[in-house]
């Protein structure tokens, strides 16, 4: 499981010109799911992601999770964190999980998200086409893999 964390002013998603989930001062989530990824993966990643601390306190060092910061949460769903570009020019996507796993995985960490923390977490629509509009803060954008977590 690959989750790209970028810290945002605010961020929007958008399908077919309807915004679905809109957040202000928080973090966007870019969510891929690999075909070898198991349910643990996601408690470690959701931990992970609610308690880095990678917001400014008083003296502007980051020292604050978002849950010390009240922040809010877009989680959207993305495959292509996934690709594979070591050979040629197209990237592969055989590391990424199906699309069924995919989504039963993608639903779970939203329902972790929201059943273990008190914070607003908004979504995109998985499978779908989405704009995406981000002010990011800093800028801070990390990489979480939870291949790195044992």
């Amino acid at each position: 499981m690959k989750v790209l964390v970028q810290r945002v002013s605010s961020a929007s998603v958008a399908v077919e010109g309807k915004i679905v989930g809109k957040i202000n001062n928080g973090l966007l989530l870019l969510v891929g799911i690999a075909t070898d990824d198991r349910e643990e993966d996601l408690s470690w990643v959701a931990e992970k992601c609610v308690n880095l601390r990678i917001f400014e306190d008083q003296n502007d060092k980051m020292n604050l999770s978002l849950l010390d910061v009240s922040g809010e949460l877009l989680v959207i769903s993305q495959f292509t964190l996934l690709a594979d570009t070591q050979r040629g020019r197209r990237p592969s996507y055989i590391k990424a999980a199906a699309p069924e796993k995919g989504e039963a995985f993608y639903i779970k960490f939203l329902e972790i998200l929201k059943t273990n923390y008190p914070v607003k977490v908004e979504t995109g629509i998985f499978g779908a086409m989405m704009d995406v509009q981000l002010l990011n803060r800093g800028p801070v954008t990390i990489m979480i893999e939870s291949k790195n977590n044992g």
